[in-house]
């Protein structure tokens, strides 16, 4: 047993379960490409080209993540934002249970810097689903100094991320 995962307690360590729902997930299926910033949880490359992701650093930053989550005193101050068709529904139920704010769909501009914006928000921190798809939110986070986390692919652009997990997204 190392140190770090000594750090982590019990409820949180990675199953055998866990790495059973992950690997028929397929979260450790990278792309074809890797970014430079993603290139240290990748694990290997299989012969046709295709990244494959440590799920045990996946698991590292859901940890991360959790804990980020749980330290937001109230869960509406989280927005999670997803502009992708396929994630939204996950989005919306993730919203409900744990009570944060949803931006499914199209992401108006100006939604975290633009005060007169009427959709004008301060979250405290943004959950996002792919930095590439929602990268104007990512930005104006930025601007805003909002920490981010964001699901990331192994050739995901992580400018402005804080918190990255790597998965298939």
């Amino acid at each position: 047993r190392n140190s770090r995962e000594s750090q982590i307690p019990a409820c949180l360590q990675l199953q055998k379960s866990d790495v059973e729902k992950m690997l028929a997930a397929q979260v450790h299926i990278g792309t074809k490409n890797c970014d430079a910033r993603m290139a240290s949880y990748v694990f290997g490359r299989r012969p046709d080209g295709i990244h494959v992701i440590d799920m045990d650093k996946t698991w590292q930053k859901i940890v991360l993540a959790a804990r980020m989550i749980a330290a937001i005193e109230n869960p509406a101050d989280i927005a999670v934002v997803c502009s992708r068709p396929y994630g939204q529904r996950a989005t919306l139920k993730f919203c409900r249970y744990i009570g944060a704010t949803a931006i499914a769909g199209r992401y108006v501009p100006g939604t975290f810097t633009n005060r007169i914006n009427p959709h004008f928000m301060e979250p405290r921190m943004i959950i996002c689903n792919d930095s590439r798809e929602d990268k104007q939110a990512v930005l104006e986070s930025a601007y805003a100094n909002i920490p981010v986390v964001a699901f990331a692919d192994t050739d995901s652009p992580l400018k402005y991320v804080d918190v990255a997990v790597p998965t298939t997204t």
